[in-house]
């Protein structure tokens, strides 16, 4: 069944899918899945989401084997200022509590790279609040003063010296951007990145966790996932689940995902990230995600996008029990730091290397660094990256598109 999509909406499904068994069926023989029959695992309980999870494990094997990547990073919060306001968030800060920190400077940010290549690491992580230039007029001055409009263009900038003057490669992840600010990054960005979290409209309803956030508006972010299409930026992106929305939610989030990529062939990996409840924020009582959910949602995602896709689940969110995911048909862990924390989620600390390879070689898998892009993106095609990007990338690669050295280039470090 094709479902017709006018842009910036969730695919609309139908009331009920074709039964169970036949679902599960097409998984295992590889196909992925259309919305209809997505709606065939709205209801299943525990002991079917097991033989989901098969499916999905196995749809997984038949494209991507037996190897789990993770992306060697550094975490660089350019600023923490924030136009919006969600009702999770620990990491936006207002001017006040910013302080004199308002941005990280050019050379703190250079020194936090140069720190993480001396210990192996290859992805910059850029995170930032949105447009925090529109809502305090400290940011507009502090951006002024250097010669900067924007907090993009400021990013656009960073990116650069980080490329040219470190062995990194910087991620941005700024949120929603224009097309002219996509285009000013990807010179000096292999990849980018902006989650979806979901198109549910009750999210940013009243009381809902993004009354206050523009910028978290399905049709804004679905557009910046479009442009970077257009653009061909491999892009990463994602959902978060436990936040309020149902199954049916994440099922249309996914199909929106999944449609960009039909189109444009530039979304690169999937993040699939638990609700963890923080406190003093207005979900501080919230219940974290039900692993059952979690689960449940990370197989579905790997039916409905395919077994090309690369989907991550984060393990520093789930530390206890992380090892379980690979049995839902993930193929990848993320970014992982021996350097910097996760500022985003600074309560969960990234496992250790020697215990995410223990536990990924338990499961039957290797564990190889990537480069923060994925190889199908730049191994045997140009389609991607600009030529002297292209070049770097290229020569931080093995033959295979990973890490040059791999595991052996973190011997002896956490």
């Amino acid at each position: 069944m094709t479902v017709s999509v006018p842009f910036g909406e969730a695919p609309r499904l139908p009331d009920s899918g074709p039964p169970l068994h036949e679902v599960i069926g097409k998984a295992k023989a590889g196909s992925a899945l259309s919305g209809a029959e997505a709606l065939a695992l709205l209801a299943v309980g525990p002991d079917a989401t097991h033989e989901i999870c098969a499916a999905a494990a196995s749809m997984r094997d038949q494209a991507k084997g037996k190897t789990i990547t993770f992306s060697p990073k550094v975490f660089i919060p350019l600023t923490h200022l924030c136009r919006d306001f969600c009702g999770y968030c620990t990491f936006r800060k207002d001017p006040k509590q910013a302080g004199k920190d308002l941005f990280m400077t050019p050379e703190q940010v250079l020194d936090v790279a140069k720190a993480g290549a001396a210990l192996g690491c290859t992805e910059a992580l850029f995170t930032l609040g949105e447009r925090p230039e529109q809502r305090y007029p400290e940011a507009r001055e502090w951006l002024e003063h250097r010669g900067f409009r924007t907090t993009l263009e400021y990013l656009t900038h960073v990116c650069q010296l980080v490329l040219e003057e470190t062995s990194m490669l910087p991620h941005a992840n700024p949120g929603t951007m224009a097309r002219r600010e996509i285009a000013a990054l990807q010179p000096f960005n292999p990849s980018m990145g902006m989650m979806l979290e979901s198109t549910s409209e009750a999210l940013y309803a009243k009381g809902g966790p993004h009354e206050f956030a523009p910028s978290k508006r399905p049709r804004v972010r679905l557009r910046t996932l479009e442009l970077a299409g257009e653009l061909r930026v491999p892009f990463t992106t994602g959902i978060l689940i436990g936040i309020g929305e149902s199954r049916r939610d994440r099922i249309e989030s996914l199909l929106a995902i999944g449609r960009l990529n039909a189109q444009f062939g530039h979304v690169q990996e999937v993040i699939i990230q638990n609700f963890r409840a923080k406190p003093d924020t207005a979900m501080g009582d919230f219940p974290d995600a039900e692993t059952d959910e979690f689960l449940w949602t990370v197989a579905v995602a790997r039916l409905i996008l395919g077994p090309g896709a690369n989907i991550q689940v984060p393990p520093n969110l789930s530390a206890e029990n992380y090892q379980i995911y690979l049995d839902a048909g993930i193929n990848d862990w993320g970014g992982v730091s021996p350097l910097t924390i996760d500022f985003v989620n600074p309560e969960a600390p990234w496992p250790a290397l020697t215990e995410l390879r223990a536990k990924t070689e338990a499961a039957g898998f290797q564990l190889r660094p990537r480069l923060p892009i994925y190889p199908e993106y730049f191994l045997d095609t140009t389609e991607f990256l600009p030529d002297a990007l292209h070049q770097k990338v290229s020569a931080m690669a093995d033959s295979e598109g990973y890490v040059q050295g791999g595991m052996q280039r973190y011997a002896g470090r956490n």
